[in-house]
């Protein structure tokens, strides 16, 4: 067997925080106030048991308390504590004290309340030392499974976006709508945010609010002449920050649930405020009626992946109402937003 599997994951801060242990175990057991000076034997001795400290630590773990052979470790435990209390009494002893200490065996009891300290001590900070950084890599898969998930959830909402537009492009295209070309710039700024400036976990809020106007008014061209649509925002800071297309979501599901469901009467509100505490309240009603393609609003896939997206970027920091009643349907949500650089 050889060492080199157990150490080559050894960083230099372990390695200094053990030389560090070691160095102030030692001076706590080799100290005697009646004898100051450092001994030879003592320092033989605690070699010995760090010596033992060490196979238990990069061996002994890793080869069997680690892999749960639980029975196996504490059995060669067992058997080099008993070859470090051996080697003390037969060579250590009587190389040191051949007429004194080595002629006499005081017991086990006694020999392992002389062993067993230091080696606790010794393999105790490597447990933690090792509990530690298997705690730092949880975190850090953790946080990597969070933000796959969080792509993975964003990656569904642009191509369900990008293909209801593009067949409201090409209608009006085969229509030769002069509308078209409008069409084509609010498409294109919009796909624009979602490619390329929503990137990151966190955008600007004026930045977001802006993609949510040409968004709505990309939405109001399948309404013409159907309908109302209202967009209005108040006290908009750009110095907080807010998930990018967290609240797309419910402005696009307006649109669809209205259009598919009324062929006129359609109003859609979209209401979006700040106040001075750095909660965002955003509020958006439309008009449906009770048909088959509007059946369980609060179910859809989009819905999903917002509350999902909500859960795992404002744990204890959203909270969302959603209500239907006499063909309006409400939503309401509360955000607490941070500040950002600007």
């Amino acid at each position: 067997m050889t060492f080199t599997p157990f150490f080559k994951n050894t960083t230099r801060n372990e390695i200094l925080f053990q030389i560090l242990l070691h160095i102030v175990v030692f001076l706590f057991f080799s100290f005697d106030r009646y004898e100051p000076e450092i001994q030879g034997f003592k320092i033989v001795t605690f070699l010995n048991y760090a010596l033992g400290a060490l196979v238990i630590n990069y061996v002994l773990l890793p080869l069997f308390f680690y892999q749960k052979k639980y029975v196996l470790f504490f059995c060669c435990v067992a058997v080099l504590v008993s070859i470090i209390m051996a080697f003390e009494e037969l060579v250590l002893e009587q190389i040191y004290y051949p007429d004194s200490r080595a002629k006499f065996f005081p017991g086990i009891v006694y020999s392992l309340l002389d062993v067993m300290p230091v080696i606790l001590i010794l393999v105790g900070f490597k447990f933690a030392w090792d509990a530690s950084i298997k705690q730092l890599e949880v975190e850090e898969l953790r946080t990597s499974v969070k933000e796959s998930e969080l792509l993975f959830l964003k990656s569904q909402i642009n191509p369900h976006f990008l293909f209801n537009n593009l067949n409201n492009l090409y209608s009006y295209a085969i229509e030769q709508s002069p509308k078209t070309p409008s069409i084509i710039l609010e498409l294109s700024s919009v796909l624009r945010y979602m490619l390329y400036d929503c990137r990151a976990k966190f955008v600007g809020l004026g930045k977001e609010i802006e993609h949510l106007k040409n968004f709505t008014q990309l939405n109001e061209l399948q309404i013409e002449e159907r309908g109302k649509v209202s967009f209005q925002t108040k006290h908009i800071k750009d110095n907080y920050e807010i998930a990018p297309l967290i609240l797309s979501v419910f402005i696009e599901n307006a649109f669809k649930h209205s259009t598919a469901s009324q062929a006129d009467g359609i109003f859609i509100d979209v209401n979006i405020s700040l106040d001075d505490k750095g909660f965002l309240n955003f509020e958006c009603r439309n008009s449906f009626l009770e048909t088959t393609n509007t059946d369980k609003l609060s179910h859809g896939i989009g819905l999903k992946n917002v509350k999902k997206r909500l859960q795992l970027l404002y744990p204890n920091a959203h909270k969302m109402y959603i209500q239907e009643d006499q063909n309006i349907y409400y939503v309401h949500l509360r955000l607490m937003l941070t500040q950002g650089s600007i």
